[in-house]
Order: C-alpha cells, then structure tokens, then sequence
C-alpha cells in the first residue's frame, strides 16, 4: 500500500510545481499595444544579454488635475529580428505589441512586458521653429 501511494504524491507534487512555475513565468497574463517614440534601445546583461528599451508614449493624461502620470513604456524584446527593426526605427512613431508575465526570467530581460512584434514605423518629420 505504502508504496502505490509514495509515487502518487510525488506526480500530484510534480504537477503543481510544474502549474505554479508555467503560471509565474510563461502564463501571459496580458497583451496590448503601445504607441509613441522610441528614447532608447539597448543590449545589456552580465550574463544574458538581452535587448531593452524604453518608449515615451504619446497621449498620456492624468485623469486628476495635479496628479502625474509616467508616460515611459520599459519593455524587453526576445526576437532578434523585431529587436534589428527596432534598431532602425530610432526616432520614428512606433506601435509596439506586447506580452505581460508575472515575473521576469533572466533570459527573457528585465522588464515584465516583452515586445514581440513591430505593429507599424513611422517615421516623424521634424517641424522647423
């Protein structure tokens, strides 16, 4: 009897390690689009090298007078082709879509929100003063 029930436990204890990991780190929990300007766009990391970058949103209000809202998206990108385009997208009006997980893994970058994809470019004509 002792026996049949010693493995039992270890798979249901298996089981939910496994739930609770997938949930913690790969479970999407949200998804959406993000416009404006790309302020910059970086590879970092002591071990991993990932890319990250920060983008300044365009139409932010607060919804209180007085009050401040941060208007800076920090995000991290995992595909090396959306990050290329990235690159060459510096200073242009930008529609990123996104991915939000729970927690961060070393190897996906720093932030929680993770690009995967470059919605449209366009590029922003400077206005002469």
């Amino acid at each position: 009897m002792k026996t049949r029930v010693l493995p039992i436990v270890l798979i249901v204890l298996l089981l939910v390690i496994t739930g609770v990991v997938y949930y913690r780190y790969y479970f999407v929990f949200g998804e959406g689009v993000k416009a404006g300007t790309m302020n910059y766009f970086v590879k970092k990391g002591n071990i991993f090298k990932t890319y990250e970058g920060r983008l300044i949103q365009t139409g932010i209000r607060s919804q209180t007078q007085g009050n401040i809202q941060s208007n800076e998206f920090m995000f991290s990108v995992t595909d090396e082709k959306v990050a290329d385009k990235l690159n060459h997208s510096a200073g242009a009006l930008l529609d990123l879509h996104y991915k939000e997980y729970k927690h961060t893994l070393p190897w996906r970058g720093v932030s929680v929100f993770v690009v995967d994809s470059v919605m449209s470019a366009t590029p922003v004509t400077p206005t002469a003063p």
